[in-house]
């Protein structure tokens, strides 16, 4: 027999009941207040007895359903869900009487058109003025949207190009994408439902756990290192990017994990430090902040340090504060453009020489193409300085060749200038005495 739910006696507005005694309004005002907002609540709410018969149901109940309220209430819930199902809501109005409250039940009531609408059930216990659980209020939360959009994210992730999987918070996977078992080699079967300390090591799988705890934290997690070994025994580099899983009322309870297979990035990373490494001219690769990060064999001879003397060191320790502010420049230039030309630069050797140099650098990206950093490239201005000096001594000693010339001929050409002056003149004497001579010989 099902407990009938006894209402309180209906309040006049003197505050006395309808038999004219006093009535303490504040339960009455808590039962008015719990019904307002059931009514108006925008879920289906209803309110059961322990056996399941609804006692109460709002207007969200039967948009829902599609029932009127009076084809609802007063029936019982296992009218509307399976044999299975009323099985599983009793034990949940166990739990609720034992804890006062049940989460996430789920229910497939049908309809009045027949469908099947899948809903998750919240309740929590209803009380009476004793405190004893007589009943629940229970949520339902409509997941049929919630389903097409699971359905969206599962094809989604079923399609994506990259290996993705999801895993709850203990590091199991709960699904994975074919892209998983080609870069694995493991079929599905081999890879769902197992924990990702299967196919990672001890140390990875720390470093996995506390990507997971950013993603709690954070809500996302980026470039985590994973080496997951394949069926065929190879150890695969990979990096991690995973976003949280959460469940419907926004909690954390997993993870979406999108790897990347980064062979081909270290083969191409390995090429490019071959290159450096094999470069006639000194390169060296700085992050943001001008910390060298790898320097090639001509650094060293350049400067004449060893690389561990090199490497992990600020380029200010090697040039002036005037120019580690030039370079600071340049590694903008970089970031901005992708490119710096001819900064100048005069790095001071281990022997204590300054020595001219010319920097080239371009950006050095990560595989998602952010600049994180430089690759610079010296070019030994000396021997340059060295032929611009001796030319501009050449020049100098010319200019001086020059000058002299220049009074030689000008006292040559004074000379000159006197011997034809002197030849006039003789030739005037000469003239002068040719015209006496022949004044004498007439005379």
């Amino acid at each position: 027999m099902a407990k009938k739910v006894v209402s309180p006696p209906a309040k006049r507005r003197d505050g006395r009941s309808k038999n004219g005694s006093q009535v303490d309004g504040s339960p009455q005002r808590g039962a008015l207040v719990a019904d307002i907002i059931i009514a108006n609540a925008p879920d289906p709410v209803f309110v059961s007895d322990l056996e399941g018969k609804i006692l109460q149901a709002n207007d969200a109940v039967s948009e829902l359903l599609g029932f009127r309220k009076d084809e609802v209430l007063e029936q019982s819930l296992q009218r509307f869900i399976s044999p299975e199902e009323t099985r599983e809501f009793v034990a949940a109005l166990g739990e609720v009487v034992e804890r006062g409250v049940t989460r996430n039940v789920v229910l497939n009531p049908r309809s009045a058109s027949g469908e099947v609408i899948p809903t998750s059930l919240n309740a929590s216990a209803l009380r009476d003025p004793e405190g004893k659980v007589i009943g629940a209020i229970g949520v339902l939360r409509d997941m049929r949207e919630l389903d097409k959009a699971r359905a969206y994210a599962e094809s989604l992730i079923k399609n994506a190009p990259d290996p993705v999987f999801v895993s709850d918070l203990e590091g199991k996977i709960l699904q994975a994408n074919d892209a998983v078992s080609q870069l694995l080699g493991f079929r599905q079967d081999e890879v769902l439902e197992q924990s990702l300390s299967r196919f990672i090591s001890a140390e990875e799988t720390m470093e996995f756990t506390a990507a997971l705890r950013e993603v709690v934290e954070r809500g996302v997690t980026r470039n985590a290192v994973l080496n997951p070994r394949s069926a065929s025994g190879e150890v695969i580099p990979t990096s991690l990017n995973a976003a949280a899983l959460r469940d419907p009322d926004g909690n954390v309870i997993g993870a979406i994990g999108v790897l990347r297979d980064m062979r081909e990035l270290d083969k191409a990373r390995a090429y490019a430090e071959s290159l450096i490494e094999n470069a006639p001219d000194p390169v060296f690769v700085s992050d943001l902040e001008g910390k060298i990060l790898q320097a090639n064999e001509a650094v060293s001879q350049l400067l004449g340090f060893r690389t561990d003397e090199v490497v992990e060191q600020s380029l200010s320790r090697f040039i002036s504060p005037e120019e580690t502010r030039e370079f600071t420049a340049a590694l903008r230039e970089v970031v901005e453009r992708g490119v710096t030309r001819n900064a100048r630069l005069n790095p001071r050797s281990a022997s204590g020489e300054i020595i001219p140099t010319t920097l080239n650098a371009s950006a050095l990206r990560d595989s998602d193409g952010k600049v994180i950093g430089a690759i610079g490239i010296l070019r030994d201005m000396r021997a340059y300085e060295e032929v611009v000096r001796d030319l501009e001594q050449s020049k100098s000693e010319l200019q001086e060749k020059i000058l002299d010339l220049e009074k030689f001929e000008e006292v040559v050409v004074g000379r000159e200038l006197k011997m034809i002056a002197l030849e006039k003149d003789l030739e005037t004497l000469q003239q002068e005495n040719e015209r006496l001579k022949t004044e004498r010989a007439t005379g």
